[in-house]
């Protein structure tokens, strides 16, 4: 420590403890730098610090060493300029809407969306005066003919929740960029391992951490992707002011979950293909929605824009209905009933009365969400146990 702090009084030397430098050698794994506050030499480097996501750090809420770890390696796997990382999911997918959307402005958007968007949608809409014009997702004249003059942003999703259908991103993406609409991608159920919006066109890509990405179910976190660095910074701007950050120890729990998602994504991938062929020839089951089968309205896409996989989860619709659905999801004792998807672990939940329960029964039809139909998350565990599960599950529907 300097001579000032050896003048010190006890009091005063408690509060200044000397700070450990790394030198000579370098950490294998990303440190977490918990302290939220930092300190500058002189006046005109405080006042740098806060013009931009990439200064000086100042304050956990505009930037973190660990956190911006995070940031840089999700931008870096999806081809972006920079990135924002937020609280969840949720956090990144609210801070771009609110970020790039004003009352007036009018948004295109999947029917088949996640519950939480759904919602953030039409909420904009009731409170804001934001128009949103829902379309299939399959059709690129469709999003041409929902153009308005006043038409802001085009939200899709890769891969739909729950039930697997595929975009085809770069003929509904081509259309928004040709009317200079920017486009929102949710990549989520894909990862950037399996597919790379941006190279198709999108202006931000938004991701929901706290499943494939940190991949142990232990924690939340969200992360938004842009392609421009003047979008990432006008976000970045709006981002910091709405308070969504993400804290550091979550920042290091999603790196340190990153490190083995080539792994995981290959047996999450192999397995759901392999159940859901099994699930096809149960008598139980009327559809099974993976894309990876030919009889999926999207397998083609899915060929062709997923080549490596399409991730590990997808729906299946019972026979027996809402009935049907919840002695299935009783009985299940290896795969849990719970939320959230993207872990080590097999989860299974009903969208019609969990994550969609917002939706009116037109709606659930319209994003093909029935009274029987259940999604499965799944996991790592090996497919064979899983399918003694299931199959015993089934046998008591």
């Amino acid at each position: 420590m300097s001579d000032f702090h050896d003048g010190l009084r006890p009091e005063s030397r408690i509060v200044h403890p000397p700070v450990t430098e790394v030198t000579g050698s370098r950490p294998l794994g990303v440190p977490i730098h918990q302290g939220h506050v930092f300190a500058f030499p002189d006046g005109d480097a405080l006042a740098e610090a806060f013009a931009g996501p990439d200064r000086a750090f100042l304050y956990n809420r505009l930037g973190n060493p660990t956190v911006r770890s995070l940031e840089h390696a999700v931008a870096g796997l999806e081809g972006g300029s920079g990135a924002l990382a937020a609280s969840s999911g949720m956090g990144a997918i609210n801070t771009v809407l609110l970020a790039l959307l004003r009352s007036g402005d009018h948004v295109i958007a999947q029917e088949s969306l996640y519950g939480g968007t759904f919602a953030a949608l039409a909420d904009l809409a009731a409170r804001w005066g934001v128009t949103v014009t829902h379309v299939r997702g399959d059709d690129p004249e469709e999003v041409r003919v929902a153009l308005r003059p006043n038409t802001r942003l085009l939200y899709l999703e890769t891969v739909s929740n729950p039930t697997a259908r595929v975009t085809d991103l770069p003929a509904l993406i081509g259309v928004a960029r040709e009317a200079g609409v920017l486009s929102v991608v949710d990549n989520t159920f894909t990862t950037p391992l399996l597919c790379r919006p941006i190279e198709h066109g999108a202006d931000v890509v938004v991701h929901s951490a706290t499943k494939y990405l940190g991949g142990h179910s232990d924690v939340l976190a969200g992360v938004a992707v842009f392609a421009d660095a003047d979008l990432h910074h006008r976000v970045w701007e709006h981002g910091v002011e709405l308070g969504a950050s993400l804290d550091p120890f979550a920042a290091w729990l999603t790196l340190r979950g990153m490190q083995t998602l080539g792994l995981r994504m290959r047996r999450h991938c192999e397995s759901a293909l392999d159940l859901a062929g099994r699930l096809a020839a149960h008598p139980a089951v009327t559809t099974v929605h993976h894309p990876g089968l030919p009889g999926h309205p999207d397998h083609e896409v899915a060929r062709r824009l997923l080549p490596e996989g399409v991730g590990g989860v997808f729906a299946v619709d019972l026979a027996g209905g809402r009935e049907a659905a919840g002695a299935f999801v009783g009985a299940l004792r290896l795969a849990s009933l719970a939320p959230s998807l993207g872990g080590v672990h097999t989860l299974v939940m009903h969208p019609a009365s969990t994550s969609h329960r917002q939706l009116s029964d037109e709606e659930l039809a319209a994003a093909g969400i029935g009274p029987g139909t259940v999604r499965l998350a799944v996991g790592i565990v090996h497919p064979e146990d899983l399918w003694a599960d299931l199959e015993q599950a089934l046998g008591k529907v």
